[in-house]
């Protein structure tokens, strides 16, 4: 299917040219056909004799409802811009070739209407060149009435060289059907329309509309069901777990986790000069419009304040409009739809040169390096190929050089923070994430490389530096004494050895902590082996006691030591045995 919207002033046989085309009433209202021209949009549609189905968005041309038109136009390939050739090239004429040349439609056709009523050739000529300085270009152009049939058949002949031309559609992408229409059938619930410009829609499929997950019940294209939709393609959507009142015409149906909603974005502007725009204009996208402050950056750049969210990508071209003066003030590509805050000074010269730089394109290389960090579906959301980027850790990406200088900065961190706290086993994977301002401590553990090892959440230097101050008090307290007797609880408080300290000493391996206030010099453990399997096997504790020259304060919990290291075994009767 091919869809081609209507453009031109009121009046001017944009619906009669359709009817004739396709033999189906485009105004469906009974207001608009009372009034005899369209308020809202129409739709039909005719095979050529190609095969090709061509589905007709029929917009209206008074100026009081050009919001429908945009919306008719917004998500629309192609247009069939109508001139009627006893009045010639009108206001609107000339607003809706504005609008399709700031949405930067680039096929189309010229139809001159009324062509039994005028000589067309002063029309056509007029309109040819006008829509020859637009994104349009050169056009093929036909002369037609639709009171008596003259030219259809050249016209249907101009349609088919119009979809040969069109590039082909894009059905592997996500789905962002912009919704134009909606209501609800008896029985059937609540059912949307748009025009799917990409991606395909499944009947059963789960979709994200407004902030909730919905299913496709059914599926409706050329007014009839079907089971599986392409773009591109006009689509009716009946869908399962939504309020026909949470839904209004410029919200979108999504694939979910796709998509990512702002209300801030960084533009170009093509068209009038941004530092002319009003402070409020509004922005027109899909079927969306919604007013917008505008806040100048650059010669041709400018930041946007979104009245509420929509689901943008970088890339999408979209309109401005000034309504107060009945004025197209041009298009806008979106450069960023997650743009760093202006609040220091200087920050918005900053950006407007960065923003000169930028083109729309959604280069994950370029947006990696600006973003430095981010997760795969945050960028992807952006409207930026990810498949191809290796993540660092789970679904995060970085940028290259700006992963590698966090490797640096976390050396730098471990040895500051072991300088700052000389007891503690390494630096905390929580403490190092705060430091380097991660948001996942998956990232810090993915840092971790020679000489830096990770173990039991914390990380550490490949050699611990020893503080010489512990190692001091260490050789007093066991200075002079027998190997198997523990210094006193106020000896090591008078020496500085608290439980930080002493837990710290255990782990540079300075000493043994039998318990809490009992401590031995490293070596004890192997020399009390040696002792005990010297003795009479098996023996008792009061003999162990004898022959280490010790206390049962000692005693004890050297013994349920060696007994937890295997050098020694307890038997049934409180014996025990060397192995």
């Amino acid at each position: 299917m091919f869809v081609v919207a209507t453009a031109g002033h009121v009046d001017h046989g944009k619906s009669t040219v359709v009817r004739a085309l396709t033999g189906m009433e485009p105004d469906r209202w009974a207001e608009e056909r009372r009034r005899g021209m369209t308020i809202d949009l129409g739709f039909a549609w005719t095979t050529l004799d190609s095969g090709a189905t061509v589905a007709f968005v029929d917009v209206p041309g008074h100026e009081r409802f050009v919001p429908n038109m945009l919306a008719g136009i917004g998500p629309v390939p192609a247009a069939m811009i109508v001139v009627a050739a006893d009045e010639g090239w009108m206001p609107q004429s000339a607003e809706h070739l504005a609008a399709l040349h700031a949405l930067d439609v680039r096929h189309g056709l010229l139809v001159v209407t009324r062509s039994d009523l005028a000589a067309p050739g002063p029309a056509l000529r007029d309109a040819t060149e006008r829509i020859a300085g637009s994104s349009l270009g050169a056009v093929e152009a036909v002369t037609v009435s639709g009171r008596t049939g003259a030219g259809l058949p050249d016209l249907r002949a101009a349609l088919r060289r119009l979809t040969d031309r069109l590039p082909p559609p894009v059905t592997d992408e996500p789905v962002r059907l912009w919704i134009d229409r909606s209501f609800t059938i008896k029985g059937a619930g609540t059912v949307v329309t748009g025009t799917l410009g990409g991606g395909v829609l499944t009947r059963g499929d789960e979709l994200e509309l407004v902030g909730t997950r919905v299913r496709i019940r059914g599926l409706q294209t050329l007014g009839s069901p079907a089971g599986r939709v392409e773009a591109v393609a006009r689509v009716a959507v009946n869908l399962r777990g939504t309020d026909r009142g949470a839904i209004t015409r410029g919200t979108a149906l999504l694939t979910p986790g796709r998509f990512r909603h702002t209300d801030l974005i960084d533009v170009r502007g093509h068209g009038d000069p941004v530092t002319g725009l009003p402070a409020t204009i509004m922005l027109h996208i899909g079927s969306a419009a919604v007013p917008v402050r505008v806040r100048p950056l650059g010669p041709d750049t400018a930041r946007l304040r979104l009245s509420r969210p929509l689901p943008l990508r970088i890339g999408d071209r979209a309109l401005i409009r000034d309504p107060g003066r009945h004025h197209v003030a041009g298009g806008v590509t979106i450069l960023d739809v997650a743009p760093p805050p202006l609040t220091r000074r200087g920050a918005a010269s900053a950006r407007a040169e960065e923003l000169a730089g930028m083109d729309g394109a959604a280069d994950p290389v370029a947006e990696l390096r600006r973003r430095r960090l981010i997760s795969r579906a945050e960028l992807a959301g952006m409207g930026v190929p990810v498949d191809a980027i290796a993540p660092v850790t789970g679904e995060w990406l970085a940028d290259p050089e700006h992963w590698a200088a966090l490797r640096r900065r976390l050396v730098e961190e471990v040895g500051s923070y072991a300088t700052e706290q000389p007891l503690e086993p390494g630096a905390p994977l929580e403490a190092l994430r705060h430091r380097l301002d991660l948001p996942d401590r998956a990232l810090v553990e993915a840092l971790v490389s020679p000489p830096l090892t990770s173990r039991s959440g914390r990380v550490t230097r490949g050699t611990a530096e020893i503080p010489e101050m512990l190692m001091k008090a260490v050789n007093q307290a066991f200075a002079g004494a027998e190997p198997f007797t523990a210094p006193e609880a106020t000896r090591l408080t008078q020496l500085g050895l608290g439980p930080r300290q002493i837990a710290a000493a255990a782990r540079a391996g300075l000493l043994i902590r039998l318990a809490d206030t009992v401590v031995l010099a490293p070596e004890a453990p192997s020399r009390a082996a040696e002792i005990l399997a010297g003795l009479p096997q098996p023996f008792t504790m009061s003999e162990a006691k004898n022959a280490l020259r010790t206390t049962r304060r000692v005693a004890v919990p050297l013994l349920e030591f060696l007994d937890r290291k295997g050098i020694t075994r307890r038997l049934p009767d409180d014996r025990r045995e060397t192995t």
